[in-house]
């Protein structure tokens, strides 16, 4: 035997690393807590305060997130070597636009009345911070199964606090939630009634304040940071 041919196959053989592996789980898990794009990165706040007065646009707008936010990222992964660099943002704007279009016109088809509620913040989306950051800080340097992954992990983490929030608003803003009365008609004539302030935006702003300042006393690792 040659020593070329020995050398050969003493080569340890590639291994595929795992559709989720730990790396990748990483990625859809850690968004929920030690990297939130809203109450650690404080990204997306604005969305966050207007759409949350009830629970079922904020249900939709974080589907409409993740939506975007996932094949976002899976397109700009896919021809990340080919997009001249001096013109990215203006690409990563033009994907996510048109992901947005369509979204839009889903949303239009199929519940018209939340479309409605959302009005405008539906069309925002393609200035939100937490897409456009992911798009430029993973997507442009990583391979499309991760970047779809990261999409979704950072849209359900966005997901996630807009509907702790809304809860918290329509419930004790209404006594409701996604319209079934929660509150019995007999604590109501005990002298309760829906506070009425919590359903402005700077009341979602301090509720925002208020999960931020318990995750942070319950993980060391966001006080260090």
């Amino acid at each position: 035997m040659s020593l070329e041919t020995t050398s050969a196959s003493a080569k340890p053989k590639s291994t595929k690393e795992a559709l989720f592996s730990p790396k990748n789980k990483r990625l859809l898990y850690d968004p929920l807590n030690d990297n939130n794009p809203i109450t650690v990165q404080v990204l997306g706040i604005c969305s966050a305060l207007a759409v949350t007065v009830k629970m079922e646009p904020s249900i939709v707008m974080a589907l409409a997130v993740i939506v975007v936010s996932a094949f976002s990222n899976v397109i700009i992964s896919l021809i990340r070597n080919i997009i001249p660099t001096r013109i990215r943002i203006i690409v990563q704007l033009t994907i996510v636009a048109a992901m947005v279009i369509l979204v839009d016109q889903f949303l239009k088809a199929f519940v018209f009345d939340v479309s409605k509620q959302l009005s405008v913040f539906v069309g925002l989306i393609i200035t939100n911070c937490i897409i456009m950051g992911r798009l430029e800080a993973f997507a442009m340097a990583n391979k499309p199964w991760p970047s779809f992954l990261d999409g979704i992990g950072n849209g359900i983490g966005y997901g996630v606090i807009l509907v702790i929030v809304s809860m918290i608003r329509e419930l004790l803003g209404s006594g409701e939630l996604m319209g079934f009365r929660i509150i019995p008609e007999s604590i109501y004539k005990m002298g309760y009634f829906n506070n009425s302030l919590i359903i402005m935006p700077p009341m979602a702003l301090i509720i925002v304040g208020i999960i931020i300042w318990v995750q942070r006393s319950r993980n060391k690792k966001l006080i260090e940071t």
